[in-house]
């Protein structure tokens, strides 16, 4: 199918009268692509826009005295552009020429492209981390999490080098109001009863759980029971279903929606090892974690007053919140280490050397 390609592009004198920034600056003043640094076709929202301007940098800028009489290198621009973005007209390049009054501030405008792409770029990162930390479909959600992370966080370190300022500071932007809900609450809650009551039959276990806080459990009361049995094994107290219950009484937690006989046949119900369900927790946590960062990012980006300094400072903050949960996962799921070898080089063989050809010299006799 042939593409209309309409008539030649004809500079008029009154195209210097425009009102709009942006790669038009350089239609009318090609020889200014030298001070424009830092952008590149992608950094255009505009896909079309991103295709002229890789072929004006692919084309020779003209002679500023000849192409203020005509419109050969605009046509030879609009040709080259056309391979990539065939809806492209003469019109539309007229129409963009007459939009731009201060060609002068091209380097200004390619700022603002390259703070814009750094913009979409930082939420569009942000967002692959939210769908992420929420999809149920991947057998190793953490780790698939965890590298969306990264992603995200080598994209902040991109900006910080693109834009540096110094200190900044925090954006201003209201947090984002938490989700509905991001897991199964039924699976939850059974998970982290699991946790509480094979906890109270295995307290020794307790004590190599030091990664999983309270506040990794998603009801109150839950989180409290597992502060309750961290501090009878950090005093050395017996512990057993009576004794958790005498703890909570103790602290409060007896409230009238809170059954004893219940929490003690719920406390005296264990299935399975506290790892198990404790890292199960974790996970939960981990992943609810790094939804909230995007979400978090994702609403800096979304806000037009969000300058880049702040959206790194705000990008870097919500991250960190992120590293505390995250450096928990590793010490909960790394392999204990392994006891060393109990041979040495003090202990190793003596290595074999050159054979003597004289006689060993005698020590000499102290005095």
């Amino acid at each position: 199918m042939r593409t209309e390609r309409g008539p030649p592009l004809v500079l008029h004198p009154r195209s210097r009268q425009a009102q709009h920034p942006g790669d038009r600056a350089l239609l009318l003043e090609p020889h200014r692509l030298a001070d424009v640094t830092g952008i590149e076709p992608g950094s255009f929202s505009n896909y079309a826009h991103g295709a002229l301007f890789a072929a004006m940098r692919a084309l020779p800028a003209p002679d500023p005295v000849q192409h203020a009489k005509d419109a050969t290198w605009l046509n030879a621009v609009l040709a080259a552009a056309r391979e990539h973005a065939c809806g492209l007209t003469a019109s539309y390049l007229h129409t963009l020429i007459q939009v731009c009054p201060w060609p002068r501030h091209a380097s200004a405008y390619a700022r603002m492209i390259e703070t814009e792409h750094a913009r979409r770029t930082l939420r569009a990162h942000a967002a692959r981390l939210a769908q992420t930390a929420t999809d149920i479909t991947l057998p190793h959600p953490v780790p698939a999490t965890l590298a969306a992370a990264d992603g995200l966080t080598d994209v902040v370190d991109d900006i910080a080098a693109r834009f540096p300022s110094g200190s900044g500071s925090l954006p201003r932007t209201p947090a984002p109001a938490p989700p509905a809900a991001l897991y199964n609450a039924e699976e939850a809650a059974d998970e982290e009863w699991l946790l509480l009551a094979t906890a109270t039959a295995h307290p020794a276990d307790i004590k190599q759980m030091r990664w999983l806080i309270a506040d990794d459990c998603t009801l109150r009361l839950r989180a409290r029971l597992w502060q309750c049995l961290n501090a009878l094994t950090r005093r050395g107290a017996p512990v057993d279903p009576v004794t958790v219950l005498w703890e909570t009484q103790y602290r409060g937690l007896l409230t009238s929606g809170v059954q004893p006989p219940k929490l003690l046949n719920l406390l005296g119900a264990p299935a399975g090892s506290p790892q198990h369900w404790g890292e199960r927790i974790l996970q939960r946590s981990v992943l609810a974690a790094a939804h909230h960062v995007a979400r978090r990012i994702e609403a800096f980006t979304d806000d037009p007053v969000t300058t880049p300094s702040q959206l790194v400072v705000g990008s870097r903050r919500a991250l960190a919140d992120l590293a505390a949960v995250r450096t928990r996962w590793h010490h909960a799921t790394s392999p204990a280490p392994t006891a060393k070898s109990s041979h040495t080089r003090a202990t190793a063989p003596p290595r074999a050397g050159p054979p003597l050809t004289t006689a060993p010299r005698a020590a000499p006799i102290s005095r």
